[in-house]
């Protein structure tokens, strides 16, 4: 069988983070950042965020999940339901508010789908967001820098990484291709349904995240489910035969995966996933497992494969 691995030849273009980068993302930092200050000397206003208390009453008798206490709420953003936000307009901090609302028709509640009801709100605070200026105590308050120019180098610093880490990832792949278009093998149909159906799913994963179903998409999009499988084909063709060239690699070169480097795997599903080992544990199957070592494997393949490549870089 002909198969190419070692020895491709690649070119790297290396992006280097200019200084109109670190410029937008210090405003994006600084827009992302408010400086919340607490309003003491006006009333509330259309803007500000408020802390209240609040409980919920219909024909006198407090219903279930209309209570909180702490609670922030901009007033003026439609958070809450139609006609509550107003009634908390012109009070002050420490003032007890009586609001009277209807819910809507098409509430989700059932119960309470229409209903006239009134909540009994306490206002703890007034507060209301300012943007920082550029300066060192934005380094500080933000950044945890002591200057500003400190905090320019360190996310410098950073968005370089970064950007070297998704370069790399960019040219491994590329070479994964390049080695794959070697490979004598043309995938089954059985294959490619197979890699045509995971890819519909994981696209219902992510539109299900929006709140969209894979009907909902198609009808927005005016297109078919199985439109989108055959507009997927020529991807779900090149994912098989990568994954044959990634398990011919292991095959040839004896890779395997050591318990520490699937102790490794386990650990960066748990930080990706915010989940600790035990929480984990529930999920951890043969199944599972079988994925963590085609993960290892695969990532050991790219390195090989990256390590006996001839890179040209340029910057």
């Amino acid at each position: 069988m002909s198969f190419t691995y070692k020895g491709l030849s690649a070119q790297y273009s290396r992006h280097i983070i200019t200084s109109e980068e670190i410029d937008r993302q210090m405003e994006r930092l600084r827009q992302q950042n408010p400086r919340i200050a607490a309003v003491t000397d006006r009333p509330t206003q259309t803007g500000d965020e408020v802390v209240l208390d609040y409980a919920g009453y219909c024909d006198g008798v407090q219903f279930p999940g209309g209570t909180a206490q702490m609670q922030t709420l901009v007033l003026g953003s439609g958070t809450f339901i139609p006609g509550f936000e107003e009634q908390l307009l012109d009070k002050v901090p420490g003032e007890d508010v009586t609001v009277f609302v209807t819910f809507p028709q098409q509430y989700h509640s059932a119960d309470l789908a229409g209903k006239a009801a009134e909540f009994r709100c306490k206002i703890h605070q007034i507060r209301i967001k300012t943007a920082y200026e550029l300066d060192d105590t934005f380094a500080k308050e933000v950044g945890g820098c002591d200057t500003l120019e400190e905090m320019r180098k360190k996310l410098g610093e950073s968005l370089q990484a970064y950007t070297d880490e998704r370069g790399e990832m960019d040219l491994q792949d590329r070479l994964l291709r390049m080695a794959a278009d070697t490979l004598e093998f043309e995938p089954t149909e059985a294959q490619i349904n197979a890699a045509l159906d995971e890819q519909m799913q994981n696209m219902s994963a992510q539109l299900a995240q929006q709140g969209l179903s894979l009907e909902l998409y198609c009808q927005f999009m005016n297109t078919t489910e199985e439109k989108l499988r055959e507009d997927a084909r020529a991807g779900a063709v090149a994912s098989v035969r990568i994954q044959a060239a990634i398990e011919l690699i292991v095959e040839l070169e004896g890779l395997e995966a050591t318990k520490e480097e699937i102790g490794e795997a386990v650990a960066l599903v748990c930080r990706q996933n915010d989940l600790t080992l035990e929480q984990l544990k529930p999920y951890y199957d043969a199944e599972f497992e079988a994925a963590l070592i085609r993960s290892v494997l695969t990532g050991k393949a790219m390195e090989l494969v990256r390590a006996c490549a001839q890179i040209t870089v340029s910057e």
